[in-house]
């Protein structure tokens, strides 16, 4: 197993409310690139009608599609806006909040009934990708093994805002049990293992409710630190198994809370993936909650239902976890499907200082990196291709342990692309 590191916790701001929705955004925008790079080709034209859950772009190298989350007019057939501090090319649909489905939604179907080919198909038809951050389509993880023997749900939520997968268990611990079961004897996997934190006593609750009736499917309890929700970490803790690059090299099948709700949906109700609930939270923010939003509507947006914001002198926004996250000067920021929290608060970041070179980011490092020395050679690509940066999962540990405050992970982040 590896080293988890104790960092301060801030999820009493949301942990203990329930799940609140704004699905009612006026205008959404429906990014035509994922944060991977990945582009969609779109199929719609300012003027077009279109459904709830009609497919609205593709990426034409593998066939992956997205969603229009709303029924509405298409104002803009490829229009540019920021996001996430960068311009990127998206479809504006005006909602007309008759949230009409086209025919393929909104049918209710026995989960069990579908074969692993059906499934397979489903899960890349409906787009859905990994909503614990990467952004990977789901189709592809699901076929990268021929027989998995283990399957692992992630419910660890290790970042120390987040709170929505835990929302999702709390709230919805019979369902997920319903959706693993279905993908166990679908997928013909012998055993499941819910991953959540040692000290989650609420949630095992919820779970043992239910899970009784579940013989296949236990819980399973990791450390309480960072990064324990990494998925090596929680491989290593719950089957004491280690792999080279993926798990399913050893035949096990790992995703994340929100991903298998959103599976779950796809089987019962045959919805493409167009909703998900984010962690909106911090000290600028009024009343900090789990929502659940609109793919493609915009935060200014969904922020000020809820009530908004409290006086900042100098308003920090970070989109993701504060440890993997990104840091933005505004809140020009939409709900992408990896989007999972936003936390807002006063920013009290000082310039950095000098590297003192105390080696702590090395001894932190969950991979065994040395940040320091691809920090120092960050323009040598012959000293940075020995130093590996490849490997670095960017967990923010090195920038979290940093005495001089420097974004060590950021240096890191540069070298891997140089690479």
């Amino acid at each position: 197993m590896n080293r988890v590191i104790e960092i301060g916790h801030h999820k009493n701001l949301t942990i203990n409310k329930k799940i609140t929705e704004y699905i009612k955004p006026q205008i959404i925008y429906i990014p035509l690139e994922s944060k991977n790079g990945v582009e969609y080709s779109h199929n719609v034209k300012e003027g077009d009608y279109i459904y709830k859950g009609e497919v609205v772009a593709v990426n034409k190298d593998i066939n992956f599609p997205i969603h229009s989350s709303v029924s509405g007019y298409v104002v803009a057939g490829s229009h540019k806006i920021i996001n996430n501090g960068r311009k990127i090319r998206c479809i504006v649909v005006e909602n007309d909040f008759k949230e009409k489905y086209e025919n393929r939604a909104g049918t209710k179907k026995d989960i069990t009934k579908y074969s692993k080919e059906e499934f397979i198909n489903l899960l890349r038809e409906s787009g859905i990708t990994g909503l614990g951050g990467s952004d990977f389509p789901a189709f592809i993880k699901y076929t990268s093994c021929d027989n998995f023997k283990y399957f692992i749900i992630n419910g660890v939520e290790c970042e120390p805002f987040i709170t929505a997968d835990y929302a999702l268990m709390r709230e919805y611990a019979e369902n997920l049990l319903e959706g693993i079961d279905a993908i166990l004897e679908i997928m013909n996997i012998p055993k499941a293992y819910i991953a959540i934190k040692e000290t989650n006593d609420v949630i095992a609750s919820e779970f043992k409710k239910y899970i009784g009736t579940y013989p296949n499917i236990s819980l399973s309890f990791v450390s309480d630190g960072y990064p324990a929700g990494w998925e090596k970490n929680i491989v290593a803790e719950v089957l004491n198994i280690t792999y080279d690059k993926y798990p399913s090299e050893k035949g096990v099948l790992v995703s994340n809370v929100s991903t298998v709700y959103a599976i779950y949906d796809m089987l019962k109700n045959n919805r493409p993936l167009t909703e998900r609930v984010i962690t909106i939270t911090g000290s600028g923010i009024k009343k900090p909650q789990n929502v659940r939003v609109k793919i493609g509507a915009l935060m200014s947006e969904i922020i000020e239902h809820i009530d908004g914001y409290k006086d900042l002198k100098n308003p920090l926004f970070i989109a993701g976890g504060p440890m993997m996250g990104k840091s933005l000067p505004t809140d020009d920021l939409l709900v992408t499907k990896d989007l999972n929290c936003v936390i807002v608060m006063e920013n009290k970041l000082s310039y950095p200082n000098v590297c003192i070179s105390c080696g702590k980011c090395a001894s932190v490092c969950p991979v065994k990196l040395l940040p320091v020395l691809i920090m120092k050679n960050i323009k040598d690509d012959k000293k940075l291709k020995d130093l590996d940066p490849k490997r670095c999962i960017e967990c923010g540990l090195c920038s979290y342990i940093c005495p001089s405050k420097i974004e060590v992970r950021e240096f890191v982040k540069e070298a891997k692309e140089r690479v």
